[in-house]
């Protein structure tokens, strides 16, 4: 199996390849990225024989699918919504199998801060949504629609757990990626950058639909603030999440749930930080004039705020989840719930959030690859991966130390 990857020069494109070539079924793995540097320090770092680079713009529709000819499934690990649906888009005309990390559910397209991405004449965003599945579906295209941490292994385990009530009632997944508890001492809003943090920054201020009462409704990012102690797999920490756009999909495949929503997990503290910034427009992007000089205020805070995030020496990130769905089950009201607890992979500078993100879509991939996976069109996780497939997600997520606890209580 040859296998390609959008953004493969970057630190989630390289994550994936590395756990990638670890599969004997794997024969090639392209990094296909914009930067020849980022190419070769990838490349440097995988050390395999097996390791192809492509230079390629994917802006370029020929060479894009001239190069997805040659290799059998495709993951998508491209940061924003204008080179990811180039890709989709390439993808979808050319008959190539591929699943996507992007926290977008493609049918039904983000209408807030879009990135840059360009519509066909005519076509809304839903229409291009329909669209694409559409031309997956007569092209007999299977496209794995967000699967990474979250989306991804949240949806997996969220939708195996409505599987097992009688009647799933409400959802709420919990889910973030933060520094481990030393470092975040040392740090702006106790939080260190897992994810490119204009991106994070976005997930702050946007709409986001959730169901409540049975209906989808629209509500402020950042909100429905909750604070809950994990205490399962050796652990107990108090931590606090807050609604994000981080499972988009749910709200489409998962409509008889009367309340579900995806929220970001952090440290205390940080959640109250980032409503300072709010209040005090530091998140805006309409430009301000400061002596003169006209400034976007999100991209000042970037450029004072990012290097105080980074990582120094020694710090390592913990990727937390805790989903929970509740219902009934045998006539009594139950509560099915997930928990992770995952730490950085030092010997091979592997962080917490590529293992998640990284290598539940290299899983995704292989799966597809391998012929487990073939709905066609475009398809959530929680859709594709059930059953003796979710089974075969869970062992292979095993086999990278990756532990998920699933634990049923009977509720009052």
């Amino acid at each position: 199996m040859k296998v390609l990857v959008f953004g493969g020069g970057g630190k989630m494109g390289s994550t994936v390849a590395f756990d990638l070539l670890r599969d004997d079924a794997v024969t090639a793995v392209g990094l296909a990225d914009r930067s020849h540097g980022a190419l070769e320090n990838a490349k440097a770092w995988l050390k395999s024989p097996k390791v192809v680079t492509h230079q390629v713009d994917v802006g370029r529709k020929d060479e894009l699918t001239a190069l997805m000819k040659q290799y059998d499934v495709g993951i998508n690990t491209l940061p924003d919504r204008r080179t990811s649906y180039l890709v989709v888009d390439a993808a979808v005309r050319c008959g190539f199998n591929f699943v996507d990390i992007l926290e977008e559910y493609h049918r039904r397209p983000d209408a807030y801060e879009i990135e840059g991405l360009a519509l066909p004449a005519g076509m809304s965003l839903n229409e291009y949504g329909d669209w694409i599945h559409e031309t997956a579906l007569k092209n007999h295209v299977t496209f794995m629609d967000g699967i990474g941490f979250a989306p991804g292994m949240s949806n997996v385990t969220c939708g195996e757990g409505i599987r097992k009530l009688d009647v799933a009632e409400s959802c709420v997944a919990r889910v973030g990626g933060i520094p481990v508890k030393e470092a975040a001492a040392r740090h702006p809003l106790r939080y260190m950058i897992t994810w490119a943090f204009s991106h994070v920054l976005r997930e702050y201020v946007i709409k986001v639909c959730i169901l409540r009462d049975g209906k989808i409704v629209e509500v402020d990012a950042s909100t429905g603030r909750e604070q809950f102690v994990f205490d399962k797999l050796g652990k107990a920490e108090a931590l606090e999440c807050a609604i994000t756009p981080g499972m988009p999909s749910f709200i489409f495949t998962r409509p008889q749930l009367k309340e579900f929503a995806e929220k970001t997990v952090r440290w205390p503290g940080h959640w109250d930080g980032v409503q300072t910034l709010k209040e005090c427009g530091m998140l805006d992007l309409d430009q301000v004039d400061v002596g003169g000089v006209k400034v976007v205020p999100r991209e000042v805070l970037l450029a004072r705020i990012e290097p105080r995030l980074r990582a120094q020496p020694g710090e390592t990130d913990v990727c937390v989840m805790y989903n929970t769905v509740e219902g009934m089950k045998d006539g009594k009201r139950t509560r099915i719930s997930y928990h992770l607890w995952d730490e950085a992979d030092t010997a091979n500078s592997v962080s917490s959030m590529g293992r998640v993100t990284g290598y539940s879509a290299a899983i995704g991939a292989l799966m597809v690859g391998k012929g487990l996976v073939t709905d066609r069109g475009i398809v959530a996780p929680e859709d594709c991966i059930y059953g003796a497939n979710y089974d075969y997600f869970i062992k292979e997520l095993e086999q990278r130390k990756i532990r998920i606890l699933e634990t049923v209580e009977t509720l009052g």
